[in-house]
């Protein structure tokens, strides 16, 4: 996958990003809302095995770059049944609070229908109020709560929003 609109790139993720992602993901402040706050402890090594099984057909791992900087990550899986799962994280701290994810996963998104996928779907913790305000702005619907439904690296009971979007109802917000 290549989308490229004016300064945002949504591209593959290459053997040469898999240091940039070893530091993205050992970094506890940018994994905690994914339930590590003290980091996966992977090595780069260990990503080139997992990004060398990617595929469009199954999943996909990409880098969000912005003026050529990379700045984040996306993801999709193929659940079948014309379903992907998709997943976001702008992880250096500076380019948040942008509107950058908004446009983002509308490129994504757009993507993702131009493929034949009929159906996006996406989980995000409870206490993550500012992703869940992204998801509505793009026309995603709260599908259901699951309260105290699993435990960060630490411990920690934490609780998630499933969403999911139709094509119909997927709201374009591609223009910053």
């Amino acid at each position: 996958m290549y989308i490229i609109d004016r300064d945002l790139c949504v591209r593959n993720a290459e053997m040469e990003d898999c240091a940039q992602l070893a530091k993205w993901w050992n970094d506890g402040s940018v994994m905690a809302h994914a339930g590590f706050p003290r980091g996966l402890g992977t090595t780069a090594e260990k990503i080139q095995e997992q990004i060398g099984t990617d595929s469009d057909d199954t999943k996909r791992r990409l880098i969000i770059a912005y003026r050529g900087v990379a700045i984040g990550e996306m993801s999709y899986y193929n659940l079948g049944n014309h379903t992907a799962e998709i997943g976001i994280k702008i992880c250096e701290t500076e380019y948040q609070d942008k509107g950058l994810g908004r446009v983002l996963l509308s490129m994504l998104i757009k993507e993702l229908f131009s493929r034949g996928y009929e159906r996006i779907v996406l989980d995000t913790n409870l206490k993550n109020t500012r992703a869940q305000h992204v998801y509505e702005t793009l026309g995603f619907k709260k599908v259901r709560i699951r309260e105290n439904s699993w435990k960060n690296q630490v411990g920690e009971v934490q609780s998630s929003v499933d969403y999911e979007l139709a094509r119909d109802d997927f709201l374009d917000r591609w223009a910053l």
